[in-house]
């Protein structure tokens, strides 16, 4: 994922199913597990391909059928989207103090050490 692109409704809900799998997924097998809708065979594999270009799923062939695996985690597809809300604004330092303020003790506790981690690097 170079730079997030966003995600539609179908999108979201295929890569949900798979970030919570352990193991690369064939469209059949997606298709299965989207329980909540009725899908042509056909729709869930042009999602997959559409993911696959936008680079949040690799893809590997396992006879006549691919399967999927995403490319990147799900937190990882998330810290994304927060950098590029930062770069939304015009003055980072700005949102990122409002960030602070918003955030949780539990949360402040976590960024504080991730911070810590980060500068005994």
């Amino acid at each position: 994922m170079e730079r997030v692109k966003g995600l539609g409704e179908l999108e979201r809900s295929i890569m949900d199913i798979l970030w919570a799998q352990s193991t690369a997924l064939t469209a059949r097998e997606v298709g299965r597990l989207i329980a909540d809708r009725d899908l042509a065979p056909t729709t869930v594999m042009t999602v997959l391909d559409r993911l696959t270009r936008k680079g949040f799923l690799h893809r590997t062939r396992d006879g006549r059928a691919w399967r999927y695996a995403p490319a990147a985690t799900r937190d990882a597809y998330v810290a994304e989207l927060m950098l590029e809300a930062l770069d939304m604004t015009g003055d980072r330092s700005a949102a990122l103090t409002r960030f602070a303020q918003a955030v949780s003790g539990p949360e402040a506790e976590i960024l504080r050490r991730a911070l810590t981690e980060l500068e005994d690097e």
